[in-house]
């Protein structure tokens, strides 16, 4: 019904406004007292089905990316869709608008879309009061810089980050790879990465030691755009800097193959869908085979059927996160995934 009637209808209207539309619409049905017919639909509870990763367990492997729910307002309601765990944000200090409008791009021959938003969000205080509220699911915290913030000054930024969301998200992911904050990027380069890596761990163990409690495990998203030299710098790096995972990977500027109208796979902006398929799957195996498979992996992109889920977690993934074929595809493939792995 989603991919014949319900995708056909949201896909006339522009993007973003319909990713707006669907908040409304999930909140509505959370008001309806309609999470208990969701769950029943999406969710299933199957122990066979938890995973425990960098000291987490999770009640399935599938999560929702970064970028959906940017501000953390519909973290639980997310979770009635079957997703294992949500990650929100990317979040700066201070709230900022994004890039200009229009911003958001569907390219339907290809199953994909561009977006150059630009780390759009309400800043990450505002974030903090919504997650006061109790979590049915596990929450990663996905940070980055302000779009002023120069990047001698980023480390700043991920620390006001990392320290506001400290007792609110079950773990943080280092956002130095989306292709729409101007020199973001940059700071995946060896050096500034790593300083920037030691000084959160730092912080990790000054918070875990003030509070009484346990560090949080800290991840790093990559792009997919590295070369072979640059990843096994990403690997290096993990191991100097102790942290506890990767996430691959981040969109593309890649535009290779494409078979959408010009106008629009020449829209600025980071790719996301089918077409970053391979190259992501690429990137999860070298990773765990360059490295022995010492540190964790979560896969994502381009996972838009269960057997594209499977692909990942045989090269090396230990979970994977949905984002655009979550909105192609439908919160069925949540549920047809897990039904694959207690199949598989």
């Amino acid at each position: 019904m989603y991919s014949a009637v319900i995708r056909p209808l949201l896909f006339l209207f522009d993007a973003e406004r319909v990713h707006h539309f669907s908040f409304s619409i999930i909140k509505l049905c959370a008001k309806l007292g309609l999470s208990g017919f969701l769950r029943r639909l999406y969710v299933i509870d199957d122990q066979r089905l938890e995973r425990e990763v960098f000291g987490l367990k999770f009640k399935n492997p599938v999560g929702l990316a970064a970028g959906f729910d940017k501000n953390a307002v519909l973290y639980n309601e997310l979770s009635d869709f079957g997703f294992g765990f949500v990650e929100i944000g990317t979040l700066t200090p201070k709230p900022q608008g994004g890039n200009p409008k229009k911003r958001l791009f569907r390219l339907e021959e290809d199953k994909a879309i561009i977006n150059r938003m630009g780390f759009n969000n309400d800043g990450v205080f505002e974030a903090v009061e919504h997650l006061r509220k109790k979590h049915r699911v596990l929450i990663g915290g996905n940070i980055g810089k302000n779009k002023d913030t120069p990047n001698n000054e980023a480390i700043k930024d991920y620390l006001i980050c990392f320290d506001a969301l400290f007792d609110h998200v079950d773990y943080f992911v280092v956002n130095v790879s989306s292709p729409n904050t101007p020199g973001l990027r940059e700071l995946q380069d060896k050096e500034p990465l790593t300083a920037l890596l030691i000084e959160l761990q730092r912080e990790n163990d000054k918070y875990a030691k003030k509070k009484g409690t346990h560090r949080k495990p800290i991840l790093l998203k990559i792009a997919p755009d590295l070369t072979e030299e640059q990843l096994l710098d990403i690997i290096a790096i993990v191991g100097t800097t102790k942290i506890d995972g990767i996430i691959a990977t981040n969109t593309t500027l890649d535009r290779t193959n494409l078979k959408s109208h010009i106008l629009l796979t020449e829209e600025a902006g980071g790719l996301s869908g089918k077409p970053l398929k391979s190259r992501s799957t690429e990137v999860i195996r070298f990773l765990a085979e360059k490295s022995n498979k010492s540190f964790p992996i979560i896969g994502v992109g381009g996972i838009h059927s269960a057997e594209d889920a499977l692909e990942k977690l045989a090269a090396g993934a230990d979970l994977v996160q949905l984002w655009t074929g979550f909105v192609y595809e439908g919160p069925a493939l949540v549920k047809r995934i897990n039904q694959a792995l207690l199949a598989s």
